[in-house]
């Protein structure tokens, strides 16, 4: 999200990110010498891209497995760059705030994660990860007992249907959209456009809620993929009673294992244990810390220096959805003591020069700036092998069936541009020298490092850019609204879970332009509309036929978003840390099952 957008951030997951993984120095990254490439490949992503399973009430049920080792106390200190985006669950899409929801919000639905990595979709707050019928058309969840919210009031089905008509009203405007559409249609807003605070409520041949422990969805087509999308933060549960609408950003409720004990805006965050949570109750989350101190201070290349000499507070320390600065990740992965203190692996996510079609409208100039880009440069700048590798297209190496060799722009042969064909292409489309581009970025390391080296590549082929900074914890939004004033502007996107339905269908469905959603391009187009329309209703295999034709059809006829590169993650942590590992659902560190060795 913003934090990368995606599946657990804006992340989505879309996510997710302006910053979350920030640069300094363009250092070549190659380790040293002496260090070996341990660096995550295309196959190491493929093995995230496996199929989850649907947990019965059996796996739902709590106390999550213990952690071998894992010792109760203590406080884990968090470094980040900047406050978190959002903290009310209808807005979360991005990953800064997803991890945040996971020591806090919870949700009808919840990914449990074995140690190779495997997820399974568990009951959170509902008993299983749900009972379809009607040919899939209908979903039932059935609320387990106990659940509360932090002061202590029971959770009963009136909340879940509270948490999924807010998503209507105008209250929200950053999180997912897909429960909301497949209930209602992509004007989805018009079903009910002031949500549930003037007292209506969706038909019961919609969202019933037959009593205080049962909420059924009914569909008009089937929607398989429901108890994951109910498993995004976007979809956290809102007490009814609780709810202050625009104010709820700022002080949500917990249901989780920690709240909010205190919060200073652009300095700090204090989370504290929720004594009205109940262990026996969550089959994923655990409680062995007392608390997390955030400081949204600390810049990446201080987070690095203070994680890699590991004194004092530090050794209590973790990054968050932050990386390790690329100037450093050669001091980092050549010593082995610090080494050891990592998490490795490749992100969903897919870093893209978004263009705004309703400025740019000419494709060939689109394409130009697409054979201008230099990838490897932009690679380099972002940790080189560690931080991520050369994107042909829109697909991550994390989704089922991915291409290695497709490359359109033919960026393997020349990764870092093709000056002289994007100088013919602008030719051809009569763009004069000295054309003005806006281009919007993140005020963050990372995206001040691609300001200057978009910056610099546009002007050797003839384009005056203008460069505007957004703020980072307001980036997605500003560039989410449609009249946006912006040419141009990186984003970062990866799926909200393994299926290309949920890259092509939020990011580059035409009947899902409107402010806040996360189709930055504006693209609308007919062709890839109707593939969309397809594709959702097709079992997996022969959907998969049908997303890869409307890939194709994306980057190679319309080029809404040059695929720059397929990102990874490398972070740090203290060595008081215990629990630390890769997660698979977030491609952060695992924050369900960390605790401190000694506290």
């Amino acid at each position: 999200m913003n934090p990368i957008r995606s599946r657990s951030a804006r992340a989505i997951v879309i996510a997710a990110a302006a910053g979350s993984l920030a640069l300094t120095g363009c250092s070549s990254n190659d380790s040293g010498k002496d260090a070996k490439d341990q660096s995550k490949s295309k196959q190491d992503a493929a093995s995230q891209s496996k199929p989850v399973v649907y947990g019965d009430a059996g796996a739902s049920a709590g106390p999550a497995a213990e952690v071998p080792g894992a010792k109760p106390g203590g406080t884990i200190n968090i470094y980040t760059q900047s406050d978190l985006s959002h903290m009310d669950p209808g807005q979360i899409y991005v990953s800064d705030a997803g991890q945040f929801a996971n020591l806090v919000h919870r949700k009808l639905t919840n990914y449990q994660e074995d140690d190779k990595g495997n997820l399974t979709v568990v009951g959170d707050i509902a008993t299983d990860a749900g009972k379809s019928s009607n040919d899939g058309k209908t979903w039932t969840y059935t609320l387990k007992d106990g659940i509360k919210d932090e002061d202590g009031n029971a959770i009963t089905s009136a909340d879940v249907r509270h948490t999924i008509e807010r998503q209507y009203s105008k209250v929200i405007f950053d999180g997912p959209s897909f429960v909301q559409t497949w209930l209602s249609g992509s004007d989805y807003r018009k079903a009910l456009p002031d949500g549930p605070y003037k007292g209506k409520h969706l038909p019961d041949s919609v969202l019933s809620t037959p009593d205080a422990k049962t909420v059924v969805f009914n569909f008009d087509k089937p929607r398989p993929d429901l108890p994951q999308a109910l498993s995004m933060a976007g979809y956290a549960i809102v007490p009814e009673k609780a709810d202050t609408k625009e104010k709820y950003d700022k002080a949500p409720k917990s249901l989780g294992p920690y709240k909010i004990a205190e919060h200073k805006p652009g300095k700090s965050l204090k989370l504290v244990k929720n004594t009205n949570w109940d262990a026996k109750t969550d089959a994923v989350r655990h409680q062995y810390v007392d608390g997390y101190d955030f400081t949204t201070t600390i810049d990446q290349p201080s987070q690095t220096k203070r994680l890699i000499a590991d004194q004092g507070e530090a050794k209590n320390a973790m990054q968050f959805t932050d990386s390790v600065d690329p100037a450093q990740t050669s001091t980092v992965i050549g010593d082995a003591a610090v080494n050891k203190r990592t998490i490795k692996g490749y992100q969903p996510y897919v870093w893209q020069m978004s263009f705004n079609l309703d400025r740019l409208k000419d494709k060939k100039v689109r394409d130009a700036i697409t054979y201008a880009i230099p990838n490897q440069s932009m690679i380099q700048a972002d940790g080189g092998k560690y931080g991520g590798e050369l994107a042909g297209g829109l697909f991550a190496p994390t989704l089922p069936g991915f291409d290695a060799s497709y490359d359109p722009f033919g960026k393997l042969k020349k990764p870092n541009g093709d000056p002289a064909k994007a100088k013919a292409l602008l030719k051809e489309a009569g763009v004069a020298e000295g054309t003005k581009l806006t281009y919007a970025y993140s005020n963050t390391p990372r995206g001040q490092k691609q300001m200057v080296i978009i910056k610099d590549a546009l002007a050797k082929i003839g384009f005056d850019v203008q460069a505007k900074e957004i703020d980072r914890a307001t980036f997605y939004e500003q560039i989410g609204k449609i009249d946006n004033g912006f040419d141009l502007y990186m984003t970062g996107w990866g799926q909200d879970w393994a299926s290309q339905s949920t890259v092509v269908t939020p990011v580059y469905d035409g009947t899902l332009v409107a402010d806040g959603q996360p189709n930055y391009s504006h693209i609308n187009d007919p062709q890839v509309n109707k593939l969309i329309e397809e594709a959702l209703v097709l079992e997996p295999e022969a959907a998969a036929k049908k997303w890869e034709e409307a890939h194709k059809r994306i980057v190679e006829e319309i080029n809404p978003a040059a695929p720059v590169y397929y990102s990874k993650q490398l972070q740090l942590f203290g060595s008081n840390i215990g629990g630390a590992r890769y997660s698979t659902n977030s491609s952060y560190i695992d924050i369900n099952r960390l605790y401190l060795i000694q506290p």
